[in-house]
């Protein structure tokens, strides 16, 4: 298993090197982890600091990203957005994958009623616009962030469950895990040792895609106001600011959290894309 692991890490460095678009995808994840956690460091304005004498100011040496409608510093508020997005985009991955994984894992092993029952549910979280459900279960739970946070995480469970489960009835038809079978292991034992371990390539091609879809879920529930409240500065919600200024010509204020959503989205595509090259080349899984 380790030798796999370590294959599949070369061979993931390799892509790295060689490959200029998975190149770049790290590049622009990697230069907004660093705003995120070393931009409060180097540039201590506080993002939520108004001042109206210095309100719609252009990009400048002292502003970099310009000023909003109430002289906050946007490049300020951009490090905290890229903070927030990144953190709940982690949140989402995470909490989908052990959930979503979890059903289907339970699923795939069981089978009979069990896996009927809990296929059908995951059935009727599919059949609503992932977007719609979340919107719903925001505004059902009260809008806030934090809500949001659990209405796109509900959005996806229901691919884990479906790609686990597949997979999981993959890997109960191979050999070894018959051979285990005729020899007395328990089913909880071959769950654990030899079918959760063949997940993980599965998971790791989906979690790339969720999290770019996580980053833009929450900047377009924080546009239409049901994410992210004032004076919280979440990338969607200050696009929606920007609105408000870019007929008067404060083009800034929504330029530059925008150009964040889709680097982020942009880069976590690319990265889900060749994760599939790289650690399910025969092309099986299907991504969110």
């Amino acid at each position: 298993m380790l030798g796999e692991w370590a294959r599949a890490l070369r061979r993931a460095a390799r892509f790295i090197v060689h490959d200029p678009a998975l190149l770049t995808a790290h590049l622009l994840l990697g230069v907004l982890v660093f705003l995120a956690v070393f931009g409060p460091v180097f540039w201590t304005i506080d993002p939520d600091a108004a001042d109206l004498n210095i309100s719609l100011q252009p990009p400048s040496w002292a502003h970099p990203m310009g000023t909003d409608s109430l002289g906050r510093d946007v490049f300020a508020r951009f490090n905290e957005g890229a903070r927030i997005s990144l953190l709940i985009g982690a949140i989402v991955v995470v909490a989908g994958a052990l959930l979503g994984g979890a059903i289907g894992v339970l699923a795939g092993a069981f089978g009979g009623w069990k896996d009927n029952s809990l296929m059908r549910v995951m059935d009727s979280l599919l059949a609503f616009p992932p977007l719609i459900l979340a919107m719903a279960v925001t505004v059902g739970l009260g809008v806030g962030l934090k809500t949001a946070t659990l209405g796109v995480i509900l959005t996806t469970v229901p691919y884990y469950a479906r790609l686990c489960r597949s997979d999981v009835l993959r890997v109960r038809s191979l050999s070894f895990v018959e051979a285990a079978n005729a020899l007395g292991a328990r089913r909880g034992w071959i769950m654990l040792r030899h079918i959760v371990p063949h997940l993980t390539s599965t998971l790791l091609i989906q979690s790339a895609a969720v999290f770019g879809y996580a980053i833009l879920s929450i900047a377009a529930l924080g546009f239409v106001g049901l994410g992210a409240q004032v004076p919280t500065p979440e990338w969607g919600s200050m696009i929606t600011d920007g609105l408000n200024n870019v007929l008067t010509g404060g083009w800034w204020i929504g330029v530059f959290p925008g150009i964040g959503v889709l680097m982020a989205v942009t880069a976590a595509s690319i990265i889900a894309d060749r994760a599939r090259d790289i650690f399910d080349p025969r092309g099986e899984h299907v991504r969110f």
